[in-house]
């Protein structure tokens, strides 16, 4: 059976109600409802815009980073679609320049899929090689040109290619004064190259009370919700190159390989929290 099919098992036993409507919210306040169900069945990626496309290829902020500059969809652009997989490629141009490849859930506007509670999770096969710096994180949904401060970042997982045995995951909270910024992150031990010879699941779970990270459905970290937490969120999934490491081995070209991204919403629960995580799928 294909993940996405699982996934849609689980999905089903999920009330399917708005996030906080007073029926769910009295009856189950813990219950999950589907946000952003992306199997990748089609290609749905614009430059810039989301609707109709559910994605677009620059953070909403138009504010690359890395070593390889994020190229907008098309037939020489870094994404493909087969057999439900999502293949992101770093490769090389003529002139020797890498171009790699971001989706983000959201555009610069403000219109996108988030959730402020509830539960992010997506299946990636890692690329191998060093300078490889693949992500799935997620941002703050509001317009890109608006001046409230203090947005919060939820980095599920960053890999770094050279680094095979772990990966970090970290919680940012932005603030334009640097003294005020604040971060913390931890380093999740994995088999060596583990996660590029299969697929595997990162998740994160969103409440007031706790960020709760999970590998393969498994909680491996949290932290305390931060207070700046205000509003929804939505997913980004990146390979990029770099970040500070020698990309002069890295290999033409490499690949992240995406199978699905999900995203949960609930409420906030009842005061003692939820059971962090996706409900069994029998439940």
């Amino acid at each position: 059976m294909r993940v996405s099919a699982i996934a849609a098992l689980a999905a089903a036993s999920l009330t399917s109600g708005p996030a906080g409507a007073p029926e769910a919210a009295t009856a189950r306040p813990c219950a999950l409802h589907p946000v952003l169900i992306e199997d990748f069945d089609d290609l749905s990626i614009h430059r810039n815009r989301i609707g109709p496309a559910r994605w677009t290829a620059h953070t909403p902020w138009w504010g690359d980073f890395g070593d390889a500059r994020f190229a907008d969809p098309g037939p020489d652009g870094p994404f493909s679609v087969k057999d439900g997989v999502l293949s992101i490629t770093a490769s090389k141009d003529a002139e020797g320049r890498w171009q790699s490849g971001l989706i983000a859930a959201a555009d610069s506007t403000g219109a996108g899929a988030g959730t402020r509670y509830g539960y992010f999770e997506t299946r990636m096969r890692m690329p191998t090689g060093a300078g490889t710096w693949p992500a799935f994180w997620l941002a703050a949904l509001r317009p890109a040109k608006t001046t409230k401060d203090a947005p919060v970042e939820v980095d599920v997982i960053e890999y770094y290619g050279h680094l095979r045995s772990g990966y970090r995951a970290v919680l940012h909270v932005w603030y334009r004064d640097k003294a005020l910024r604040r971060g913390k992150g931890h380093t999740v031990e994995v088999p060596e190259g583990a996660l590029e010879r299969d697929f595997h699941t990162y998740g994160v779970d969103i409440s007031p009370q706790a960020i709760v990270f999970f590998l393969d459905r498994k909680p491996v970290w949290s932290q305390p919700t931060p207070k700046e937490l205000d509003g929804p969120l939505y997913p980004l999934v990146n390979l990029a190159l770099g970040s500070g490491f020698p990309i002069d081995k890295t290999p033409n070209p490499s690949v992240l390989r995406v199978d699905y991204v999900h995203v949960y919403g609930r409420g906030p629960g009842p005061p003692g929290g939820c059971r962090p995580g996706l409900p069994p799928a029998s439940a």
